[in-house]
């Protein structure tokens, strides 16, 4: 993957849920990446997992695209919503299910 623009929007565009993060569901490499991991899988609809430590201009590109400075990054149909502790916070306050839901009915 060469990290461009387009290619960062198409992977955001394809999946309701994204995660770029440290490692991957199985195998976080950071604690944030395995908390985000961790509750989009409590969330329980299936969500893209990008390991953006699989090539050294990953976090670069992707903090640079998204106007984001730290991983994980965290998006809802398209949308860019934060890191873990953000999405915690969706998840618990029924936001998140309320964003992803609006997304399916657009």
């Amino acid at each position: 993957m060469q990290w461009t623009d387009e290619e960062l929007q198409a992977i955001v565009d394809e999946h309701a849920l994204v995660l770029f993060m440290k490692g991957d569901p199985n195998e976080p490499q950071c604690g944030f990446s395995s908390r985000a991991a961790q509750v989009l899988q409590t969330f329980g609809e299936p969500f893209a997992a990008v390991n953006i430590l699989s090539d050294p201009r990953a976090i670069p590109s992707v903090c640079a695209w998204s106007d984001f400075p730290t991983m994980p990054q965290v998006f809802v149909q398209g949308e860019l919503v934060g890191g873990s502790d953000i999405v915690l916070e969706m998840l618990e306050d029924g936001s998140l299910k309320e964003m992803f839901d609006a997304g399916r009915k657009a």
